[in-house]
């Protein structure tokens, strides 16, 4: 069986990352973007002036976290709820993160990358993110 190797282009992670600044300017939130290829690592970022500096590090590791497993970061919750012992061990995993806001990013069912974004509620990253996947003309 071949094994398809694509990634995002780095244009797209920067028009990614403007389009999750542009829904974040429309939520009245500051926040800082993420974008990695296949692998997770980093193509684009983008901080805006007032967001939470802790919050730069947050967004590459929900990208980073979601490139590496291939789905959204919010699933961990679920995960952690099925099997319990997973959490002690991965929630001390460094740059895991097991929360929203970190999504994959699929072309034609093929991950090309992912998106991580930090500096809003759980909600308003998830939907920064989305917004950006869907602007760029992805999954």
């Amino acid at each position: 069986m071949t094994q398809v190797n694509k990634s995002l282009t780095y244009q797209a992670a920067f028009a990614a990352c403007e389009m999750a600044i542009k829904k974040a300017e429309n939520l009245n939130i500051e926040i800082n973007v993420s974008v990695t290829d296949n692998a997770g690592l980093e193509l684009a970022f983008l901080r805006m002036n007032d967001s939470f500096i802790h919050s730069m590090q947050i967004a590459k590791d929900k990208a980073y976290t979601s490139a590496s497993f291939g789905f959204a970061t919010n699933q961990w919750t679920d995960i952690f709820k099925e099997a319990p012992h997973l959490e002690q061990g991965f929630s001390n995993r460094n740059r895991l993160i097991p929360f929203g806001g970190g999504l994959p990013i699929f072309e034609n069912s093929v991950k090309v990358g992912a998106i991580g974004v930090s500096g809003g509620t759980e909600e308003e990253d998830i939907i920064c993110a989305q917004y950006a996947i869907e602007k760029i003309g992805l999954q």
